[in-house]
Parts: C-alpha cells; sequence; structure tokens
C-alpha cells in the first residue's frame, strides 16, 4: 500500500561545511510520481538515498505515512530502489533476479513463482525468464531492475536516473513504460534525474534543486510557464532573458520597456519599478519585418528543424537570443543578414527582479 512521505527541514552536511542537502521541506502524495530536478551536485541523489536509509540525516525528520524513519534500516522500511547502473546479479538468470527479493523475504515458492510471472508479464518481459543479464539489452536489463524492485510490493519505489545509460529513443520508449506501470499499481514514486524532458513528460510534480536547496516545486506546466526564479527559468527548457526597465503601470500591470521596443503592460503581483529581467521562451517570440514596434535585431543564424526554423537574432546590445517559428505558420524561410522585428506573447513572458532571484508576476 502506498504510503506519503514527509521530509521536514532535513540537511546532510559533509565534511562539517558541505550542504549537499539544505533544510529541504515537501510532502509527497500517496501515489504520486514525484521527480527530484536538478544539475549535478544539487543534492538530488543525496536526499534520496537519506529517503532510502543509505544516507544519514544530520537534522529534520523523514516520515513514511506518520512514521518517522530517520533511524529505521533500509531493508526495514519497505522501498523498492531502481539504481542507474541496473544493478542486477550476473550470474542469475531474469526469473532468479527478480525473485531474489522475495526469497530474502522466506515467501512460499508457490507465492514467489506467482508473483514473479505477474510482474514479468506487467513488465513485458516473461519470455525472457531464463536468459542470463548478458543475453539482454539495456532496456531489458532495466526492465528487470524495475521488475525486482515492484515484486515485493513496496509502499514508495526509488529512482535514482534509471534511464541515464540508455539510448534516446530507448529512454523515450522506457519513460512511458515506467509511467504506465507506476500508474497501474498506483505507488508512491520518488524519480531523480537531470534530463528536464523526462521530468516534465514523467511527473505528476517536480522539485528542482540546485546547491542543495528546493527552487520550486510544482505541476510540470506550472515549473516549465511560470518559473519563481532565472535558474528555473533557465533549467527548465530554453529561456531567453534580457534586461529591462520598469515603471509603474496601471492595474496592478508594470510598463516595461525592453532595449529599443515599445513599451508593454505586463501584469504583476509585485510593483517593482526599475531594472528587471525579463524571461521569454523561444516559441513565445515573434518575428516581423523591420519597424513593427518590436525589439529590432539581426538574424545572425538560421537553423531548419522541420517543424520548426529556429533563429539567433541579435539585438542591439549584442545579446544573441532564440526565437522559434513554426514552419506551418512561417511566411517562408527568413536569412541570415535580415534586420527584424521581436514581439512577445505579453501573457507568456516571466519578469524577475534584476538578480533574477525572485519572479514578479
Amino acid at each position: 500500500m502506498s504510503q506519503t512521505v514527509t521530509i521536514q527541514n532535513v540537511t546532510k552536511i559533509y565534511g562539517g561545511k558541505v550542504r549537499a542537502v539544505d533544510n529541504v521541506s515537501l510532502t509527497i502524495n500517496k501515489g504520486e510520481f514525484f521527480t527530484l530536478l536538478g544539475p549535478s551536485g544539487c543534492g538530488k541523489t543525496n536526499l534520496l538515498r537519506m529517503i532510502a536509509g543509505f544516507n544519514s540525516i544530520e537534522a529534520g525528520t523523514i516520515s513514511f505515512d506518520d512514521k518517522v524513519i530517520n533511524h529505521i534500516p533500509p531493508y526495514q522500511r519497505n522501498i523498492g530502489m531502481v539504481f542507474q547502473n541496473y544493478a542486477i546479479f550476473p550470474h542469475m538468470n531474469v526469473f532468479d533476479n527478480v525473485a531474489y527479493g522475495l526469497k530474502a523475504r522466506r515467501v512460499s515458492k508457490p507465492e514467489i513463482n506467482r508473483r514473479v510471472m505477474e510482474v514479468l508479464k506487467l513488465i513485458r518481459i516473461e519470455e525472457y525468464k531464463d536468459r542470463q543479464p548478458n543475453q539482454l539489452s539495456g532496456g531489458q536489463q532495466q526492465r528487470v531492475a524495475l521488475a525486482r524492485s515492484i515484486v515485493i510490493n513496496p509502499a514508495i519505489l526509488l529512482m535514482d536516473e534509471p534511464l541515464s545509460n540508455l539510448d534516446a529513443k530507448l529512454r523515450v520508449e522506457m519513460r512511458g513504460a515506467i509511467k504506465d506501470i507506476q500508474k497501474r499499481l498506483n505507488i508512491t514514486t520518488i524519480y531523480v534525474t537531470h534530463d528536464q524532458e523526462e521530468a516534465l513528460a514523467i511527473s505528476d510534480r517536480i522539485a528542482v534543486m540546485n546547491l542543495g536547496q528546493l527552487q520550486q516545486i510544482g505541476q510540470p506546466f506550472e515549473i516549465y510557464s511560470r518559473p519563481q526564479n532565472s535558474f528555473v527559468a533557465g533549467f527548465i527548457g530554453i529561456t531567453n532573458f534580457i534586461p529591462g526597465e520598469a515603471t509603474a503601470g496601471p492595474d496592478n500591470a508594470l510598463k516595461v520597456k525592453i532595449l529599443d521596443g515599445d513599451e508593454i503592460n505586463i501584469p504583476v503581483k509585485t510593483q517593482k519599478a526599475g531594472k528587471v529581467l525579463v524571461a521569454v521562451r523561444p516559441e513565445e517570440a515573434f518575428l516581423n519585418d523591420k519597424g513593427t514596434g518590436g525589439v529590432s535585431g539581426e538574424i545572425v543564424q538560421v537553423t531548419f528543424l522541420g517543424d520548426t526554423m529556429n533563429y539567433n537574432v541579435k539585438l542591439k546590445n549584442d545579446q544573441i537570443i532564440e526565437v522559434n517559428e513554426y514552419t506551418k505558420d512561417s511566411p517562408g524561410l527568413r536569412n541570415a543578414g535580415d534586420i527584424v522585428s521581436i514581439n512577445f506573447n505579453i501573457q507568456k513572458i516571466n519578469l524577475f527582479t534584476e538578480d533574477g532571484a525572485e519572479t514578479l508576476i
């Protein structure tokens, strides 16, 4: 049965001074697919290993439902763990690898046979039950690792970069399989990755981490469309950051002037006059002919990507930004050297303080 995971003010310190996890608090709901996302060294794997019981906790508490598990050994936490390197036994066939945890729990042989075959069918590898690991592809080995972790009926499933060793096409296939299996079993799952696209595709909610601290928690669309600071905006997908100057506007809006463009009114929650940081996704910027009121620039590079055309545009301040046009909506291929005006979707713009630390929207 799935459990809620509650993390309160948890800290992990190395060498008495390095805070790998710094006062993190969050709640993961029963049956939720929750992803810890961030760059290498951000603390996501350290936090996962603290939940698993592999790393000590210097401060704070971790609870499964209402039970604090700080000092409970890993084998008593009723968790399943899928590692980056699969960690399946090379001397055992698929069936015996999956059955290992059940044998350790002294489950009867008929029950082992039933549960292993049930899981192998769920994971769609029943035809490989007699094969050795060296006879399997990377994706098949990862399915074996997943089957072994869920056959014990864990309350919580932990996954540490499980797809990073697979090629791009197989990663897409496996993430769909993992999401489907997780929903069928309704198992609380905590997933660690540095791959933003993977996190957006697979998660119910995402926690973005950096330097041991939580930056933002939210649903994928929320994280992508309304990042809480410039780190999140820059880490999730591609974002153009352009300096702007803000003055008070009407009806809880700021008048923002972006370089040589016209002033635009941007609805905000926080009024803050002065220098600001404007954040625009490439798909929310639009190219027009020179002199149509937007920010002016020169196309310096054109990349045709089939369904989209990607333009690198040099602005008046010598900054280069990316703009995407869908081929079906484009008047035709523009060329390097063309002078254009760039307008922005005001409803999609994000606005931050000058240092990028706080959103104004």
